[in-house]
C-alpha cells in the first residue's frame, strides 16, 4: 500500500486551523503531512555586491526565524498528534512552489488556509487559496 501524503501549505498563523484539520485528515487515512512555508523572496539582480552579500545575511537570519517561530513549533504540534510529518520552508512564489512541491512528491492533496485580501477573489478565498484552487492538479482543500 502506498502511504499517501498531503502538503499543507502553512503561513504560521497562530490559530493552526489548517494544520490541524490537515493533522486531523491524515490521522484518520494515515498519510503523512508535508508542510510547506513559503518566505517570499524577489531576486532584486540590480543590486550591489555589498547589498547582495547583505541581502543573504538577512535571508540566512529570516530562514533560521523562520525554522524556530514557524516550522518547529508546526512539527511538534503534529508529532503531538502522533502523526508523521516533515517540514520544509523555501523561497519564491507561495502558488509555484505548493504545486511544484505537491507534483514532485506525488501528493494526493493540498490544504490551505483562507485568508483577506483587496480583489473579491482574495475577498472569499485569499489570493493564495484561490492561485491553488486554479493552479493544482490535486485536489485542494481551503480550511477557514
Amino acid at each position: 500500500m502506498i502511504e499517501e501524503i498531503y502538503v499543507v501549505a502553512f503561513e504560521g498563523d497562530e490559530r493552526h486551523h489548517v494544520l490541524d484539520y490537515a493533522t486531523e485528515q491524515a490521522k484518520k487515512s494515515g498519510a503523512r503531512l508535508h508542510i510547506l512555508h513559503v518566505l517570499e523572496w524577489s531576486p532584486y539582480a540590480f543590486l550591489t555586491p555589498e547589498e547582495l552579500e547583505e541581502r543573504h545575511g538577512r535571508r540566512k537570519d529570516e530562514l533560521a526565524r523562520a525554522h524556530s517561530a514557524i516550522m518547529g513549533p508546526a512539527l511538534q504540534r503534529v508529532a503531538a498528534a502522533d502523526v508523521s510529518a516533515e517540514g520544509e520552508i523555501r523561497y519564491g512564489q507561495v502558488v509555484e512552489l505548493v504545486c511544484d512541491t505537491a507534483e514532485k512528491l506525488g501528493a494526493s492533496m493540498i490544504f490551505v488556509g483562507r485568508a483577506g485580501g483587496n480583489a473579491l477573489g482574495a475577498r472569499i478565498f485569499g489570493s493564495v487559496p484561490l492561485g491553488l484552487a486554479q493552479a493544482a492538479t490535486v485536489p485542494t482543500v481551503i480550511v477557514p
